[in-house]
């Protein structure tokens, strides 16, 4: 419930949060800085949000911003500042360097006015992360950086091209945003030796995982399963999100090639979405949808068998996938096609509601979904682990109640009298 600002210890704080991802963005690390940026509005601060231009995670601008330079909106109560930057339509290391490059740029040019009283970034935006190191080291105030994914190990373990010089100029950048931060946020506990070789002090690292934000499906499941074309006989396996590298999707699509009777379905944008359909051009049962709205979004991935999170057999340490917090409320089974000693294999077997099987390797996946398909009840009572872990672990609530505390760390008289 939100608090009047004379009552709430956040009242008249002046918070900026930055974070090259935001609303309307549906996915990725946009919906969970909207929502901080928004909770913390409504308790009373003003927050200003430095932003990008939407365009995750098709990797291009959406209609409305094209030709944009500079805007502020408002949204949620929050001033969102947005400035332009380069968006690659395909990753390379040079073009993910000027991506982030432009980023900087224009956040330095023209950062929101004023002197906040603490600063919050997003990484995986290494541009973010800098930028917020260097406002808050202008006016002398508390930087949080919360590390969603560490691009340094990214650049390394993901398969782009030029990844390993890459590598070493982003472990540099954040390196530099991490140092000396008042505290640092990781979404998961496999982040921490990575973040600690960059010379952070492990006394001033914070768990903060990501919460659920969607709703759980509403929809009929058989009547979503009808309007979307996917006949109740067939086992279909959908992935939702972005379709970078790091994700591995080719093992879904050869999946679908050994297996003419599994409808895989590949649901988002991405930089290797065209990669992917050339790569499936003759396979019927491969479908590649939009992403679906707010709306209907659970409804969609409650519709499927099987959940998939996929990544290439080199990532371990460097992401875990925020799509797991819907696939979670969805209460559909999740295979894992991951590295058994990552982050993402951690938190599946955590949550009990998945299986996991060898990365990069489409025969066990596809026995994994066809174990699944030959036993409905077991699927499901695997599936509704998932809704049990994210009102365990995952609430809105108790997700943004850590980051409250992550400020009253750093701002300690936010626990009494509010400072002008």
């Amino acid at each position: 419930m939100s608090e009047a600002s004379g009552t709430s210890p956040l009242g008249g704080r002046r918070l900026l949060v930055v974070s090259t991802n935001y609303a309307p963005e549906l996915t990725g690390i946009g919906p969970y800085a909207t929502q901080l940026a928004e909770h913390w509005a409504a308790s009373g601060a003003r927050v200003r949000a430095l932003t990008g231009l939407p365009h995750y995670p098709s990797w291009q601008v959406e209609e409305e911003y094209r030709g944009v330079w500079r805007t502020v909106e408002i949204r949620g109560g929050v001033g969102v500042h947005r400035r332009r930057h380069y968006v690659p339509p395909r990753q390379t290391a040079l073009k993910r360097a000027a991506f982030e490059a432009s980023v900087l740029a224009t956040g330095l040019l023209a950062p929101p006015p004023g002197r906040p009283d603490a600063v919050i970034s997003q990484m995986p935006s290494l541009a973010g992360g800098v930028l917020g190191a260097r406002i808050a080291r202008r006016h002398r105030v508390p930087h949080i950086p919360v590390v969603q994914d560490l691009m340094g190990a990214a650049a390394a373990q993901s398969g782009i091209r030029g990844g390993g010089r890459a590598a070493a100029v982003a472990a540099a950048a954040e390196r530099y945003a991490l140092r000396a931060a008042a505290l640092v946020g990781i979404i998961h506990e496999s982040f921490v030796p990575g973040v600690r070789a960059l010379g952070v002090d492990p006394g001033r690292i914070r768990i903060v995982p990501n919460w659920t934000h969607v709703q759980g499906p509403t929809a009929d499941r058989a009547a979503t399963r009808a309007r979307l074309g996917w006949p109740a006989d067939t086992p279909v396996i959908l992935h939702s999100g972005n379709m970078g590298l790091k994700q591995g999707l080719e093992v879904l699509v050869d999946t679908a090639r050994l297996a003419p009777d599994v409808r895989v379905v590949l649901m988002g944008g991405g930089n290797q979405r065209d990669a992917l359909r050339a790569r499936a051009e003759g396979l019927p049962n491969v479908d590649f949808l939009q992403p679906a709205g707010a709306e209907e979004f659970t409804d969609v991935l409650a519709a499927a068998d099987v959940l998939a999170v996929t990544q290439r057999a080199s990532v371990l340490d460097m992401s875990v996938p925020s799509k797991l917090t819907s696939y979670f409320t969805s209460a559909r089974p999740v295979i894992a096609s991951v590295a058994d000693e990552g982050g993402t294999a951690d938190e599946v077997r955590r949550s009990g509601a998945g299986v996991l099987v060898a990365p990069e390797d489409p025969a066990a996946l596809l026995e994994a979904v066809r174990k699944l398909a030959a036993d409905p009840a077991a699927a499901d009572a695997l599936g509704a682990e998932g809704p049990r872990y994210v009102a365990r672990h995952l609430s809105r609530e108790a997700g943004l109640a850590r980051f409250d505390a992550l400020l009253a760390e750093v701002l300690p008289d936010t626990r009494g009298s509010h400072r002008r």
